[in-house]
């Protein structure tokens, strides 16, 4: 039988300065799946870098939080619970927390595989399944 659901707990959880993402579909974990699903937490006062996924598009739906979204040549635009952003491959785009609490996105990339790219990050780091990450506050 094939494995058609994947369980929080079971997933690793790939960490970043900013915040962290677990992967519940990728073609790794449900071979041939077209698409990539996942939840990013993006801490308060953090966000990431400009980039780019050359070869996939990107949706991402804010499922709770607020912060400030770039798309292309748009200024920064605020996203809040319940909007989704939709980011052509190829369109540089950025995502900041403004709020003081976790911003919490699924994020969908279609074609999926763009994940891989983020493994290649300076501050990337993987926390087998069943830990959590530790935030560790600055003084």
């Amino acid at each position: 039988m094939t494995t058609t659901h994947s369980s929080q707990p079971d997933l690793s959880t790939e960490t970043f300065s900013w915040g962290s993402i677990k992967w519940g579909v990728t073609a790794d974990r449900f071979p041939g799946a077209p698409i990539t699903v996942g939840e990013v937490v993006i801490n308060p006062t953090k966000g990431h870098d400009i980039h780019t996924h050359p070869e996939s598009d990107e949706v991402l739906h804010v499922i709770e939080g607020e912060g400030v979204q770039t798309v292309g040549d748009s200024r920064e635009f605020a996203v809040k619970a319940g909007d989704s952003v939709y980011i052509p491959r190829g369109t540089e785009h950025s995502t900041f927390n403004t709020g003081w609490r976790q911003l919490r996105l699924i994020a969908i990339y279609s074609p999926g595989g763009a994940e891989a790219a983020l493994q290649g990050a300076p501050d990337y780091r993987v926390i087998e399944p069943g830990a959590a990450p530790v935030w560790e506050r600055a003084d």
